[in-house]
């Protein structure tokens, strides 16, 4: 009896959840180490609660320890038909307590103006508080696009807030990239207010470093491990590059068919894989660790194949993903080679999914722009298991976050936490 209960502890200790610190999880891949996830939920089965978020928004939660933190807006571009003025536009930055989702803290932010117009357009389909915040033991950090990256302490204290750019010449979709910490710098995807990526320090905010020319560019990057050391991994309208996370140096670039970029970089190891959103619709395995121009050295594969929007699962040799147009895909990862390709059948116009995958406990999950979670096996045979409802009548664009063998899912209307 002792050996079984001892067993029992140092199962827990092995296989205890994760956080979820920032988009797509612990290091970025949207897998996630839970044991027990639930298939199937609605309204009344499997909510462990249901919380009412004071405004819109698109980014996803994260977790750590006690704590959810998520952004959302109010006041201007609630409604298609009456978006009301801009000066009524507010960010929120939200902490959240992780046991009953009641709010521990919010804090409000006078966007700086002229934010990007709502006109029922692009900027509709995802609203004004899009980046998924990034936190760690020490603080948490939230980018609201024009209005610049705040940092706050994990209580609530603003620490510094930093502009990266105001988007004059920007494209008007507004704001999507989401943050990356490394180190001792926080790393912002700032396309769309300044054409560039910049590194932060976590201590003051200032500017550390700054790459130019990053166009058209709505991609988290990734961090990869390479033989020569760490990578940051990013792709816009016209390359992809991997930089030095440390001082900025590009160490190599591949010059890609012009399109823009929505999916951020996922990766197996060194390989990494970056998806053309639309008019050269391509999916790019390349090796990272290259030196200048790898065009002839790195590229593993590319394939006419695009998600549109949203970011991919590598897992076991295969890449899954439910592309924007609702058909689910198993992609061979060493070659590209289509396993299954199947449409869901899923409700609504064409922008059907914007929310990217992720997976746990042998699942994969994808959740809808109109409240439908499709939940398959995280394995190359094609099956649906369920397809679950929460009777919520307002978006869901964000990505799940997985943390303590829950769902954290979020809608414009609410946040769920979906489990035992």
């Amino acid at each position: 009896m002792y050996r079984t209960a001892a067993f029992a502890v140092l199962s827990v200790v092995l296989f205890a959840a994760a956080d979820w610190p920032r988009f797509r999880g612990e290091d970025g891949s949207g897998v996630a180490k839970d044991q027990s996830l639930p298939t199937t939920w609605s309204a009344t089965e499997n909510i462990a609660w249901k919380v009412d978020l004071p405004g819109f928004g698109s980014s996803s939660p994260v977790t750590l320890g006690d704590k959810i933190f998520l952004s959302c807006y109010t006041g201007y571009g609630l409604d298609a038909d009456a978006p009301g003025q801009q000066e009524t536009l507010r960010v929120h930055a939200l902490c959240l307590n992780r046991k009953n989702g009641e709010t521990i803290w919010q804090r409000t932010v006078e966007p700086k103006l002229p934010e990007t117009e709502y006109d029922a357009g692009r900027i509709s389909l995802h609203g004004y508080a899009s980046s998924t915040p990034v936190v760690d033991d020490e603080a948490v950090y939230f980018f609201f696009g024009k209005s610049g990256v705040q940092k706050y302490s994990l209580d609530g204290e603003l620490q510094w807030t930093a502009s990266v750019g105001m988007g004059i010449d920007s494209h008007n979709w507004g704001s999507g990239a989401s943050l990356l910490l490394h180190g001792d710098l926080v790393i912002v995807n700032a396309s769309c207010e300044s054409k560039s990526i910049r590194a932060l320090n976590k201590a003051d905010g200032e500017e550390v470093w700054r790459v130019d020319e990053i166009v058209d560019s709505w991609a988290t990057p990734l961090i990869v491990e390479t033989a020569a050391g760490k990578e940051l991994v990013i792709a816009e309208r016209f390359r992809i590059l991997g930089i030095d996370p440390d001082s900025g140096k590009t160490l190599w670039f591949y010059k890609k068919p012009s399109d823009y970029i929505c999916p951020s970089t996922f990766a197996n190891g060194d390989v990494v894989y970056l998806i053309n959103s639309r008019f050269q619709a391509k999916i790019f395995a390349i090796r990272a660790g290259g030196r200048g121009d790898i065009a002839d050295s790195n590229v593993l594969w590319s394939k006419k194949w695009t998600t549109r929007v949203c970011t991919p699962v590598y897992h076991d040799g295969h890449i899954y993903a439910i592309d924007q147009l609702g058909v689910a895909y198993c992609l061979k990862a060493d070659s590209g080679e289509e396993v299954y390709g199947r449409r869901l059948n899923i409700d609504g116009g064409g922008d059907k999914i914007y929310a990217s995958m992720v997976a746990g406990d042998g699942k994969l999950y994808g959740v809808t722009r109109l409240d439908g979670t499709v939940v398959m096996p995280l394995s190359p045979e094609f099956k649906e298991l369920a397809r679950n409802h929460l009777g919520d009548d307002t978006i869901f664009n964000a990505t799940p976050a997985i943390d303590d063998n829950q769902l954290l899912i979020r809608s414009d209307k609410a946040l769920y936490c979906i489990g035992e």
